[in-house]
């Protein structure tokens, strides 16, 4: 299992839910922490949180429908002369429950592509050259269960894409020591999953985290959060180095 003290872990959507919870995780492991949202205040809090860890916090702000936000998001990381060590695209967006499925409108499928797909895979491109380059990266993409459920098209098309690319590009990280995988929270309790889901966001941890700790070279997993609940974390990332490689 890797140190991640004194490490730059990025968290995107860190200002609530599961991706406020994965920061003072991390920050309790000695992790500094590039925090973002889409108004850099909204991670005051967390930041303030994570002070009593003795670790460093930056807040960043970006809307990650916009292409334009995301380049100046990535772009501000590059001026403070930071790579991240650790990458948890963890922002996502569920536009909408559409009962009339047959009536989703086109612009679902736009703004879901958007957030849950460009974003992080430009942040991903963005940094996995400096990450090759110094021989240690992990990105962690997040992505979801949902499945036979048309009612939210957009959403689940988008995430199933995400898979996708993330699993063909990690493909071509083997060895590198950067390890680009997929985490599935499950259904929590969070601003976006709503108070009828069977999960706290609680649980969701050390789960979402486990392929920013993994060290044995394998890229493209998908591991399950609700599969790790209630474990340490060393035993946690024992049991996701026992799944299977994917090439």
């Amino acid at each position: 299992m890797i140190d991640v003290k004194g490490k730059w872990t990025l968290i995107t959507g860190a200002s609530r839910g599961i991706g406020y919870l994965s920061a003072l995780y991390m920050a309790e492991r000695g992790s500094n922490l590039l925090l973002h949202s889409r108004n850099a205040a909204h991670c005051e809090k967390v930041a303030e949180e994570a002070k009593k860890y003795g670790v460093k916090t930056i807040l960043l702000e970006a809307e990650l429908s916009q292409p334009a936000e995301v380049e100046k998001l990535c772009e501000k990381i590059d001026e403070l002369e930071i790579v991240p060590d650790i990458i948890l695209n963890n922002a996502g967006l569920q536009i909408a429950y559409r009962k009339d499925y047959l009536s989703t409108p086109p612009e679902d499928y736009d703004i879901s592509f958007r957030v849950n797909v460009t974003a992080p895979m430009m942040i991903c491109y963005h940094f996995l050259p400096a990450m090759k380059e110094r021989g240690f990266g992990r990105i962690v993409n997040t992505t979801s269960g949902i499945d036979l459920e048309p009612e939210q098209a957009g959403y689940s098309a988008a995430k199933a894409a995400l898979n996708k690319v993330t699993r063909d590009l990690g493909k071509y990280y083997e060895g590198t020591g950067v390890i680009l995988s997929l985490t599935d929270p499950g259904w929590c309790r969070t601003d976006m999953g709503g108070p009828y889901a069977p999960n706290t966001p609680e649980s969701a941890l050390p789960g979402v985290l486990v392929g920013a700790f993994v060290e044995d070279g394998k890229s493209g997993r998908i591991f399950s959060a609700q599969d790790y609940c209630g474990m340490s974390l060393e035993d946690a990332v024992r049991k996701a180095e026992t799944v299977p490689g994917v090439y």
